[in-house]
């Protein structure tokens, strides 16, 4: 979920008076009328469903790394493509293309943390998402299907993004499935019933090469893949949320997430066997406590947390590698890799927004 399309539409000079409403975080509950909305028991279906959603306004291609240097040195990387209808219907082509995109790059270590943001126009090519062969792009910046026929066109990528002093050329082949959150991909995400369609393949092995000031550095590791569309996710009182996508040493994972309101959080997630099956997590199954602060862009961000799953042994601790991995883009957020300490050891990454 990313903050996630919500920084596109208000990146876009042309919806910055409909993300101005008060209307859920950066506008994202407000009216979807002529837009389509997710519908409970719809079968997700690949790889059609890998590509671009144009009836729906929001819509994500979502990858966040936890790597590592031969010398142990640790980073995380952020690959985003955001698509966002700015009008219901037909989106049209060329320069008349009613689709706007935007791209979010960043780079991640323990001395500093680097982000590059891009924008474009749909339909003249210079953003976009193809399914055979899959790639989505923005400029230069690519992610490419890389897998032999027959198989999954997510199960091998390359990746690439460049900033003004970072970049990446990674290599990712999936070891385990894809993953469907809520009910078989139907994603709940509000008590009034709002909701996203939500899968996800957090079963990547990464290779390749970071580009720093300082010069190359080879790199392994594994990352996570998000993709995600709705057309009104939020409700009005929901001003922003708290991600947790985690990998641990025995191979299991978790993907849980707040929803913060006015009155109690609306909590949801995923337990990930090793195996790669699935468990929803209802709303009393997660306890979430923030344990300690950052001060960042005037902004008190808590980057320390603790989370426990009980029903799964889990009651883990969770630290920012750097309490200062801030988006500084139209819509601001923090996102950056973790380390994970408790019951359960391993990395990962926060995703925080809404907090003023």
């Amino acid at each position: 979920m990313n903050a996630r399309v919500a920084v596109l539409c208000a990146a876009l000079a042309s919806a910055l008076p409909l993300c101005a409403l008060a209307q859920g975080f950066a506008g994202m509950a407000r009216d979807a009328e002529g837009y389509g909305l997710p519908q409970r028991g719809q079968r997700l279906a690949f790889p059609i469903d890998h590509g671009a959603h144009p009836d729906f306004r929001i819509e994500w291609w979502y990858l966040t790394a936890n790597l590592e240097a031969p010398d142990g040195t640790p980073y995380g990387i952020q690959w985003t493509l955001f698509r966002n209808a700015l009008a219901p219907g037909n989106p049209g082509t060329g320069w008349s293309s009613s689709q706007a995109w935007m791209g979010h790059a960043a780079l991640t270590d323990e001395t500093a943390h680097r982000g590059a943001m891009r924008i474009a126009r749909g339909g003249i090519g210079q953003a976009g998402v193809t399914t055979a062969p899959f790639a989505a792009w923005i400029d230069e910046w690519r992610m490419q299907g890389i897998a032999p026929p027959g198989e999954d066109p997510l199960s091998a990528l390359s990746l690439t993004a460049q900033g003004a002093d970072f970049g990446y050329d990674l290599q990712l082949a999936a070891e385990g499935p894809l993953v469907l959150h809520g009910e078989e991909g139907f994603s709940v995400k509000a008590e009034s019933g709002q909701a996203s369609y939500y899968y996800s393949q957090p079963f990547y092995r990464v290779t390749g090469r970071l580009d720093l000031p300082d010069g190359a550095v080879a790199v392994t590791g594994q990352a996570w893949l998000d993709r995600e569309w709705s057309s009104q996710p939020l409700a009005e009182d929901q001003n922003g949320w708290d991600w947790f996508s985690l990998h641990f040493e025995d191979g299991s994972k978790l993907m849980a997430f707040q929803l913060r309101g006015e009155g109690t959080a609306f909590r949801s997630g995923t337990w990930i066997a090793a195996d790669g099956s699935a468990t929803p997590l209802s709303d009393d199954a997660l306890a979430l406590r923030p344990l300690s602060e950052t001060q960042v862009a005037g902004r008190r961000i808590p980057t320390r947390w603790r989370l426990a799953l009980p029903a799964h042994g889990v009651d883990i601790t969770i630290t920012a590698l750097r309490g200062d991995a801030w988006m500084d883009t139209m819509v601001p957020y923090w996102e950056g890799p973790v380390r994970v300490n408790g019951t359960h050891a391993g990395t990962g990454y926060l995703e925080m927004t809404g907090y003023e």
